[in-house]
């Protein structure tokens, strides 16, 4: 008797990738809930839960100003910086009331920031010199760059010291690139319009262009801050203003080039510039104390910040750039190149 043999063409689906993808979300769930959770505990703290400034005998403290100077959370998905902003200016009101603190040392390593965080920092180091009465050296330490912000929150100092290697300056403000694409989307056959309360609201939309008007109100934007600059440096330098104008085009100065123009005091190592800030002191007895902050990483951390890692072509970055920034504008003063 002959036998049929019945096969079912219909191929068993694979429940590997949706198990992959539950376990995809799941890890991600609980990396966000652990970030809530923990990122804030750490940099969202109230005055009393700040670390305490415990230092045996006289002391010069000495801040770390390194990356950019933002205000940023520092999460589990964003980019972290070497710079902790609110913890730093604890500290430094921390010495302006401890009798044992006989200077403030700060060493910066940095090619800017947002422009109300480096300002935050530069008027804390001012109340610094004020409320100790001068009496307090106040001294700049510029390592492989200091530019832009990084000048500017150093300016009160009463010496500014650098490595040779040192880049600074970039005296000037930014708000970034404008993108018109106005074009792009015509070529495409695709319109756009805003609606808004006024013919300004949506000013620096890339899909609306960009009108003369416009470039107008930005440019106040940015000249506002650029004298608020200037001032700083001349009022700190002991310069008159409109020489600092002529150095603040914007432009990367050596070590070198900055001692010429009178925007540093002296070029010098590290170990030189402790020792002169020792010798300023006339103490045999005060030391240099390092006051560092840190940041917990947890196992999730790590893992997504590896997980989430951008690979991106130079065209991705730039179509990205115009989507995800449209109508996202940040002045800074921030230099446009970064030595590192």
């Amino acid at each position: 008797m002959e036998t049929v043999e019945i096969k079912n063409n219909k191929k068993r689906r694979s429940r590997g990738p949706i198990m992959f993808l539950a376990v995809v979300i799941f890890l991600i769930l609980i990396v966000w809930l652990l970030n809530s959770a923990t990122t804030h505990k750490i940099l969202n703290k109230s005055s009393d839960d700040f670390p305490k400034l415990d230092v045996d005998g006289k002391y010069i403290g000495r801040i770390y100003v390194e990356g950019d100077i933002e205000e940023g959370e520092g999460g589990v998905f964003d980019e972290k910086s070497n710079y902790f902003h609110a913890e730093t200016l604890n500290a430094i009101d921390q010495m302006i009331d401890d009798k044992n603190n006989k200077g403030l040392y700060i060493y910066v390593d940095s090619p800017g920031g947002s422009v109300s965080t480096s300002d935050e920092l530069y008027l804390k180091i001012k109340e610094y010199k004020e409320k100790t009465g001068g009496k307090r050296p106040v001294v700049a330490y510029f390592d492989d760059m200091a530019a832009s912000g990084g000048y500017y929150i150093s300016a009160p100092a009463d010496k500014i010291l650098a490595n040779r290697n040192c880049w600074t300056g970039s005296i000037g403000v930014t708000i970034g690139n404008m993108y018109d694409a106005t074009g792009f989307m015509e070529k495409l056959g695709i319109r756009s319009k805003a609606i808004t309360s006024g013919p300004n609201k949506a000013m620096g939309d890339p899909l609306s262009g960009l009108t003369k008007e416009q470039e107008d109100i930005f440019q106040s934007l940015v000249n506002e801050a650029y004298e608020q600059f200037t001032t700083i440096v001349s009022e700190g330098r002991g310069m008159d203003i409109e020489t600092v104008k002529k150095l603040a085009d914007g432009r990367i100065y050596t070590a070198k080039q900055a001692l010429q123009n009178g925007l540093i005091d002296k070029i010098m190592t590290e170990d030189e510039a402790n020792d002169y800030f020792l010798g300023m002191v006339k103490d045999k007895d005060v030391t240099i104390q390092d006051i560092v902050f840190e940041r917990d990483e947890s196992f999730f951390d790590i893992l997504t910040s590896k997980m989430f890692e951008k690979k991106e072509s130079a065209l991705d970055r730039f179509t990205n750039e115009i989507i995800e920034g449209s109508g996202k504008f940040s002045i800074s003063y921030r230099a446009p190149i970064d030595k590192h």
